[in-house]
């Protein structure tokens, strides 16, 4: 079903509000579900790709503000989910201009009917630029949309609301989205290579990216106990993406440590990089207001190349000596540091701010980006990593073939 004729939802006003934990309430108009829905409020400066950020588990409890001012004009189709199963995670939405004509030709819905339909509240009509130079000068902070009859509470009473909610820090939240049981994606062609995926919060384009260079993946839950994950055989580990503090994430940090002195190869990205350095002895911190977006710069300190990626986190690992930062022209001493496990190096850096991007034993067993070398949205500059991934199971994965291990 495709939608190129003017629509107008919703037909009649709703009123709405945006309220912040530092007392600031923004008046717009309500669409999709009504009623209420609580998180930490968060930007992004993507302009495409909202279906893929409001499908990815990583916005769990997140209400994301949109930098760009147009939204909704491509509508909601069958194919952009980057859940496993369609699911929206993101707690709310916040648009300034709602667009009133969905215009492509895999549209199936709108993106006010799909929200309606899940129970996601959204409001328009917003400043969203006071509200993300807000968040960008004072930090990322608990927020609630209100909408319908929900709205016309006293905001007194809704601030206290927003501010009495969980914290973003300490939340343990990997275990909220993953999935139950292990399910598998099978090689796209010859299956050279069998690997298992963490599911921390993972993207479809994942596996289906790892599919495409002829690896099967086995996806199973966060906390899969190291034993479970050695009757598999596979050739290699990897840890997704996923929402919360990488500093809870203790059960995690332990079964990484084994995998580690196994000796088997090992990728992750994003909560997985965050999750390799604490097994190698980095600590971990809550950013001011974290990098969302399709444009960050990012450059591999072995290769000196820079590539333009996709992210989303509030977390980051400290520097060696815990340093939040690490300068763009250090050298290989001063992004080094030992650990249990062998040498180890900080290999990529944001250009914007100096934050962490990337971590690797010298030996090449185990390396991790905080970026998303899927891409789903986003540019295509990081898709070598997954070749890199391939590379490393052809040298040191248990099997060298799916013969050999159907043996």
């Amino acid at each position: 079903m495709n939608f190129s004729s003017p629509r107008s939802y919703p037909a009649e006003t709703i009123p709405a509000v945006l309220v912040l934990a530092d007392g600031s309430v923004f008046s717009g108009s309500g669409f999709g579900a009504t009623g209420k829905n609580l998180g930490e409020a968060v930007f992004t400066t993507a302009m495409t790709g909202y279906q893929e950020t409001m499908t990815d588990p990583s916005y769990h409890r997140q209400i994301v503000v949109t930098a760009a001012p147009h939204i909704g004009n491509t509508g909601w189709n069958d194919e952009d989910d980057e859940s496993h199963d369609g699911r929206i995670w993101v707690a709310g939405l916040v648009v300034r201009d709602l667009a009133h004509r969905v215009s492509n030709w895999r549209a199936t819905s709108s993106l006010p009917e799909e929200m309606e339909k899940q129970g996601i509240i959204g409001i328009s009509g917003i400043d969203t630029r006071t509200v993300v130079r807000r968040l960008r000068d004072h930090g990322s902070v608990k927020a609630g949309i209100f909408s319908g009859e929900q709205a016309l509470r006293p905001h007194a009473e809704l601030i206290e609301e927003v501010q009495n909610q969980a914290d973003m820090a300490g939340a343990d939240l990997a275990g909220e989205v993953s999935v139950d049981k292990s399910y598998t994606v099978s090689a796209v062609g010859e299956t050279k290579h069998r690997i298992v995926a963490f599911d921390m919060g993972i993207k479809t384009a994942t596996p289906r990216n790892f599919a495409q260079r002829g690896i099967e993946t086995v996806v199973v839950p966060a906390g899969t106990s190291f034993a479970e994950i050695q009757q598999l055989n596979p050739d290699g580990v990897f840890i997704s993406n996923g929402p919360g503090d990488p500093a809870a994430a203790d059960e995690m940090v332990a079964i990484l440590r084994e995998i580690l002195a196994a000796k088997i190869p090992f990728f992750g990205i994003c909560f997985g990089n965050q999750l390799l350095g604490r097994a190698l002895g980095l600590d971990t911190y809550k950013m001011k207001f974290g990098h969302r977006g399709i444009n960050v710069p990012v450059i591999h300190h072995e290769t000196g190349k820079i590539d333009i990626t996709s992210q989303n986190h509030g977390f980051a690992l400290a520097a060696p000596g815990n340093a939040t930062t690490v300068a763009v022209d250090s050298g290989d001493d001063e992004r080094a540091f030992s650990t249990e496990f062998g040498p180890a190096l900080i290999t990529h850096t944001c250009l914007n701010d100096g934050t962490v991007e990337g971590v690797a034993l010298r030996s090449g067993l185990a390396y991790s980006v905080q970026y998303h070398p899927e891409s789903a949205a986003g540019p295509h500059d990081a898709h070598p990593l997954f070749d890199q991934f391939l590379t490393l199971l052809d040298e040191h994965g248990r099997n060298k073939n799916s013969q050999e291990r159907k043996a």
